[in-house]
């Protein structure tokens, strides 16, 4: 991999042909299952893969959200995810290559897949998803852990030495943030629709049937 490439998960929009432009980030971490893990969203292998909260992977893909008040799922991975608010059907399980443009990220690569939405997302905004960021409207945590993550509803905590507060399932994907991310606020970026890495669908277990029609990613 390449020194300033991070692959990661995302969730984003795509029409028929490869989506590219400019965006903006923000952060969240709610523990709620994802929109696409839920069964028939897109024309998938298989919906995003989601645990339980003994971490063992949930075989029914409509299985209630547990900020539904359904059983405690979220999504099987510590790195970082975003969305787009597109349509689902388009865009489920999509990989975008983004480019930060500004902040101390500026230059570094990120490969992402979408497997969320957002009703309060803008044009282009990928809201990324990491460990101390921020629960935003929705707080799945609470009911995950027994207790409220530290931070901020908006923005999660602000330093890396919280991160040792955290369940330990999520520590790495929280020390991430202020390691390779740098702690930027909210950057801008630069995306391109790509060919989902490997590394990403074992993460996810959730590739497009369209996938091989796209670019692949090259570091």
């Amino acid at each position: 991999m390449h020194a300033q490439t991070l692959f990661g998960l995302l969730s984003a929009a795509a029409t028929a042909s490869a989506l590219s432009g400019s965006g903006r980030s923000t952060r969240y971490w709610d523990c709620c299952k994802t929109s696409c893990a839920w069964s028939g969203k897109a024309a998938v292998n298989q919906p995003v893969t989601t645990c339980d909260n003994n971490n063992n992977p949930v075989t029914n893909a409509n299985a209630p959200s547990g900020c539904d008040g359904g059983l405690r799922l979220r999504v099987r991975q510590q790195l970082a995810l975003g969305r787009q608010r597109q349509a689902e059907s388009a865009t489920c399980c999509a990989c975008f290559k983004i480019t930060f443009t500004s902040g101390p990220v500026s230059g570094k690569t990120m490969v992402v897949q979408s497997t969320n939405t957002g009703g309060d997302l803008g044009s282009n905004q990928f809201d990324l998803m990491m460990p101390g960021g921020g629960v935003g409207l929705f707080d799945g945590c609470t009911r995950q852990y027994g207790r409220a993550l530290p931070g901020a509803q908006y923005g999660g905590i602000s330093s890396r030495s919280e991160c040792a507060s955290f369940p330990a399932q999520l520590k790495a994907g929280c020390e991430w943030r202020f390691d390779w991310f740098q702690n930027a606020d909210n950057p801008n970026f630069n995306f391109e629709q790509v060919q989902c890495p490997s590394e990403i669908v074992a993460r996810s277990n959730c590739r497009r049937n369209d996938d091989a029609s796209f670019p692949a990613f090259n570091p």
